[in-house]
């Protein structure tokens, strides 16, 4: 339960870094809202995959190229997040005015995939001290 609650709490950081530079680049700079994205969850997989390390996998060992595999694991989680997300700024105007909305909705959409995988993949085994 303390990973999981870990877990989201990365989510959290990372859905505001998200949507902090999604709201940037498309308010502040008039940015795509559709490559604002792309670039956004970029940024918030890297403010993930910093916490998950230090705090929520702490006790599973660091490997050679872990941070590929939780960028090629995330990609499943934003397959489904930014799914959502593009269907809900296609389809309403409030998203499209606002697309941290969508970022909000295709966030909660990935969370499960995105600890599953990162829980049986990516973090696995255990130190052995």
């Amino acid at each position: 339960m303390r990973r999981l609650l870990l877990f989201g709490i990365a989510g959290t950081l990372g859905f505001l870094v998200d949507a902090g530079v999604v709201s940037m680049l498309v308010h502040g700079l008039g940015r795509d809202p559709y490559i604002a994205r792309v670039v956004s969850f970029l940024c918030a997989v890297a403010t993930t995959f910093a916490f998950n390390r230090q705090y929520t996998f702490a006790e599973r060992p660091r490997r050679r190229g872990q941070a590929g595999h939780y960028l090629v694991a995330m990609m499943c989680g934003f397959a489904v997040n930014y799914g959502v997300y593009a269907l809900l700024v296609h389809q309403l105007d409030v998203v499209r005015a606002w697309p941290v909305i969508g970022v909000a909705a295709g966030s909660l959409a990935g969370l499960i995939i995105n600890y599953l995988t990162s829980s049986r993949w990516v973090f696995i085994g255990r130190h052995t001290r």
